[in-house]
């Protein structure tokens, strides 16, 4: 099969039928086999119904739907887990991404040779209180993730090699970093590829600025497990001794100016009234905190199952 599609929703019933009929019509016309993945998270407004009724009349049509609202990372996963195809191409169900960009997305993939290839909204159709947060975020993303050639972390217009979708893992709100999640496996091979954005049609956003928020906190958190996810000795252990040698620096200032009061007749130092005494305190006691951590964290990962689980590229 040359194309998976998948497709997370969330209240999109107006808008995929349209969809639908779109993707079908430009793998007909460039002859293409297929499948369209619709991954319904949950919603309320009788999505579901409408796409057991174009699976009816489509047998490329398939369907995962949860029980409840888990989020688009969970339902992308659930998709990626199922797709067959050699590309697997993801879009919002939304219509403002255009399945029209798809037969160039899997040229990019098929015959350039890149593992994953990102769509580009270069002209918006989203009010300035989503573009600026996203060009912020934008950035951060490519400093901590070292891809630099990427302008939209987030679009959800994206074409991936099949065994690029298959070795990774998106959980949470990790859709945001799926490039990052892609090169942290070993696929470094990441393109970007301008694509057009079209406003709205049905509906509204189902997200919020908190996303924002909690984009950060993530991109933290995928930012530590890749550095430090099975060595948490090297973080924790350099800064609680960094602390440690703070916490003894001060101690032994405390000792010095108290010997120095203890042989001088004009003035007495009492430990208690200096700064250094509670600095020698919460620096050594943080600094044993952060050791302990570090080596609690040591045994947790030493006795995962996962531990020596890697990715092989070849094996002669």
């Amino acid at each position: 099969m040359d194309i998976s599609v998948v497709i997370p929703l969330y209240n999109e019933a107006e808008s995929l039928p349209e969809l639908h009929s779109w993707i079908t019509r430009v793998m007909e016309q460039k002859g293409f086999s297929y499948e369209i993945i619709f991954c319904n998270d949950g919603s309320t407004d009788g999505s579901l119904s409408v796409i057991k009724r174009l699976a009816g009349d489509d047998d490329h049509v398939h369907c995962v739907s949860f029980s409840r609202n888990y989020g688009k990372s969970p339902a992308l996963n659930e998709g990626f887990r199922r797709a067959k195809g050699d590309v697997v191409i993801t879009m919002d169900a939304d219509l403002q991404d255009s399945p029209d960009e798809i037969p160039e997305l899997y040229r990019m993939i098929m015959k350039d040779g890149f593992d994953l290839v990102s769509g580009w909204k270069k002209k918006r159709y989203d009010p300035l209180s989503k573009t600026i947060p996203t060009k912020l975020f934008n950035a951060t993303a490519r400093k901590v993730s070292g891809i630099k050639n990427l302008h939209d972390f987030n679009c959800g217009l994206k074409a991936y090699r099949n065994e690029v979708v298959k070795h990774i893992e998106v959980y949470g709100d990790m859709h945001r970093y799926i490039p990052y999640l892609a090169k942290n496996a070993g696929y470094k091979k990441i393109g970007e590829k301008e694509v057009h954005h079209q406003a709205r049609k049905y509906g509204s956003t189902k997200f919020g600025l908190d996303r924002f928020v909690n984009g950060y906190l993530d991109l933290a958190t995928l930012w530590f497990q890749s550095k430090f996810g099975i060595k948490p000795m090297h973080i924790f252990g350099l800064l609680g001794s960094l602390m440690f040698l703070v916490g003894f620096i001060a101690t032994v200032t405390v000792l010095t100016l108290k010997i120095i009061s203890m042989c001088s007749d004009s003035y007495y130092f009492y430990v208690t009234k200096s700064v250094y005494f509670y600095l020698s305190l919460a620096a050594m006691i943080m600094g044993l905190q952060f050791f302990l951590t570090g080596f609690i964290g040591e045994l947790i990962t030493r006795n995962s199952p996962e531990r020596n689980n890697y990715l092989i590229g070849e094996d002669w």
